[in-house]
């Protein structure tokens, strides 16, 4: 019960929370329930779709190509397959997350890791061809040359940072997601 309690005390502080600005709020407090509904109903719509493509990628690619390709001796081959992977991806960025896990499952490498998120949450397709329309190519393609090396050189400076213990406690945890 009590490590029930302590997984779910972020659920139970904000429910409390917003318990609360109701009683003191009704509007405000009606107004955060149908946010966090809404977000919740979002959620159900993206999360389905991307567990199925999961299943297909842990059923359909085999781990020695994911390591052939995104693995430790992968090298830039891994990196521009991270990010047109990531920029590829629909969706919000929680989806990302368990690709990710999936990804450590079949063992690429952590900065290659790390690029896939970053990529997926700065350098969509669909963002960049808004961007185009909106802004003009000259700031779209900047942002982009920006962007691309800066995701890169943040993942390396990431892995660098977490000790090698560190970075196999997240690969575990990853397993542990996964079984």
């Amino acid at each position: 019960m009590k490590a029930t309690l302590k997984r779910y005390r972020a659920f139970i502080t904000v429910a409390l929370i917003i318990i609360i600005l109701t009683i003191l709020n009704k509007q405000l407090g009606f107004k955060a329930l149908n946010i966090a509904a809404y977000s919740f109903k979002e959620m159900l719509l993206v999360i389905p779709p991307v567990f199925v493509l999961l299943g297909l990628l842990d059923v359909w690619v085999p781990r020695e190509t994911m390591i052939k390709y995104m693995g430790e001796g992968s090298g830039l081959k891994g990196i521009v397959l991270s990010i047109l992977i990531g920029s590829a991806a629909a969706g919000p960025l929680y989806g990302a997350f368990p690709v990710a896990a999936v990804f450590m499952k079949k063992g690429v490498k952590f900065n290659n890791v790390l690029i896939f998120i970053g990529a997926w949450s700065t350098t969509k397709i669909p963002m960049l061809l808004f961007e185009i329309s909106s802004l003009g190519g000259k700031f779209a393609f900047t942002r982009l040359l920006v962007d691309i090396p800066g995701i890169v050189i943040m993942a390396y400076i990431l892995s660098k940072l977490l000790s090698k213990d560190e970075i196999e406690e997240i690969y575990k945890d990853a397993e542990l997601i996964n079984k």
